[in-house]
């Protein structure tokens, strides 16, 4: 009886924290229009699923920060992953300063009345010093690419939100 009283009160938590959250719709194009989303040793399809995978979860967990109700749609317009692969014996991404991350997105931040907070239209985001930095967590995957949208979320999205309670 006690496990059940547990379960149920970690399911109602679960529920009412999922509630909480902020939504985050996330809109990409067919990959093969995207500038440089080349697999190296992995088959292209499941690639560019695992990136999707990969982005939309990171920026779901930067969405964490967002008040309740807050509603973030983010588009990719275009990606270039930092490094470039080289095709030969064994296909590999090569990291290199000269082959900088760029992302180009069109974004949307509604606070939970539906006004818009913030918006942009073919933002280009890049870093073309992304190898100078602290390298921190670069042992997870799109680690250079996933910092271009924290640093983003960090200064364009989470201003608008402090601009709007104000």
């Amino acid at each position: 009886m006690k496990g059940s009283f547990f379960t149920l009160l970690v399911a109602v938590g679960l529920c009412h924290g999922a509630a909480q959250a902020a939504e985050v719709a996330v809109q990409w194009k067919d990959f093969k229009e995207y500038r440089d989303v080349y697999p190296s040793n992995e088959a292209r399809g499941g690639y560019h699923k695992r990136i999707a995978t990969q982005f939309e979860k990171h920026l779901n967990k930067l969405a964490e920060q967002l008040p309740a109700g807050y509603n973030l749609a983010v588009s990719f317009n275009d990606i270039d992953l930092a490094g470039d692969v080289h095709y030969g014996r064994n296909d590999i991404r090569v990291i290199k300063p000269i082959h900088f991350p760029s992302l180009t997105i069109s974004y949307t931040l509604k606070d939970n009345s539906g006004k818009v907070l913030s918006e942009g239209q073919a933002v280009r985001l890049k870093d073309m010093s992304f190898m100078d930095r602290s390298r921190l967590g670069d042992n997870e995957s799109f680690h250079y690419d996933k910092r271009l949208l924290s640093e983003w979320f960090e200064q364009t999205i989470l201003p608008a939100t402090t601009k709007s309670a104000s």
